[in-house]
């Protein structure tokens, strides 16, 4: 599935201007079951701003999906109230983690199963890109094919990463590289990290996904393809390059990307 927009991202005449290109992909794997989200909202009370997000649903069958689409359905109806002028965008990060994990909780109780969903999002506005994430989606920002910035997973691999118990080497094919130590629908509060950027520019590439496609590429192979080709094309390239290093045993793929261009680029 694609969807790709293109939404203008504009500020005063002192803030630069962007246009957009933006596209959602996704595939469902080797998987019976899609239970990644992903979703790119534009608000009329937000003019010249963009939400991403990309959810990836767990809890057996139909409860991570039920999660996920939990994550987009808050996302979708916080930031149609939100107005920049008035609102932090950290708050709206943190309130769309806050009500899809509660909402998550409540539908635990009421279904008797157990989602969970990780979450990453990105909300571009002008001269500004702030982002999000929860568990083991993440978030990419390429300058070009330079990687700027990749959100570190919530994951016990990780956490030994930090401890200075395992290499990054190590890391990599670790067996317990899934096991997550933070999620929305948990019994514990889930953890949220946060970055931001003020230094946008034309050819700045955010690629939002879950680990159903990032496990299979290098980070200097992703910005060599998204800095190469525009989104929608980038994004069936990704998906079809996850699909064959999958080798049959492929989890859902979903991805999402925003690509900044000179205002009147087509």
């Amino acid at each position: 599935m694609y969807e790709p927009i293109k939404p203008s991202v504009a500020g005063s005449t002192n803030t630069p201007r962007y246009r957009v290109a933006a596209c959602v992909g996704q595939h469902i794997g080797d998987r019976r079951e899609q239970q990644d989200r992903a979703g790119i909202f534009t608000s009329e009370r937000a003019k010249g701003c963009v939400l991403v997000v990309v959810a990836d649903g767990m809890g057996g069958r139909t409860g991570g999906a039920l999660a996920a689409e939990q994550v987009i359905n808050s996302a979708r109806t916080l930031f149609k109230d939100f107005n920049p002028q008035h609102d932090s965008v950290i708050h709206l990060l943190t309130e769309i983690v806050r009500e899809a994990h509660t909402v998550i909780r409540l539908s635990a109780i009421t279904s008797e199963k157990e989602p969970h969903s990780t979450m990453v999002a990105l909300v571009l506005q002008p001269g500004q890109a702030n982002w999000a994430h929860v568990g083991d989606s993440r978030l990419y920002y390429y300058k070009r094919e330079k990687l700027s910035h990749k959100t570190i997973d919530h994951s016990y691999v990780e956490q030994l990463v930090k401890q200075g118990r395992l290499t990054r080497a190590e890391a990599k094919n670790h067996k317990m590289s899934h096991v997550l130590m933070s999620a929305l629908g948990t019994k514990d509060q889930p953890f949220i990290d946060f970055g931001e950027t003020r230094d946008l520019a034309p050819e700045d590439t955010f690629l939002l996904c879950s680990d159903g496609l990032w496990a299979y590429f290098r980070d200097d192979e992703m910005g060599e393809i998204l800095s190469s080709l525009p989104p929608r094309v980038a994004s069936e390239s990704l998906i079809e390059l996850a699909r064959e290093r999958a080798r049959g045993k492929g989890d859902n793929c979903t991805l999402a990307i925003l690509q900044l261009g000179p205002p009147g680029q087509t």
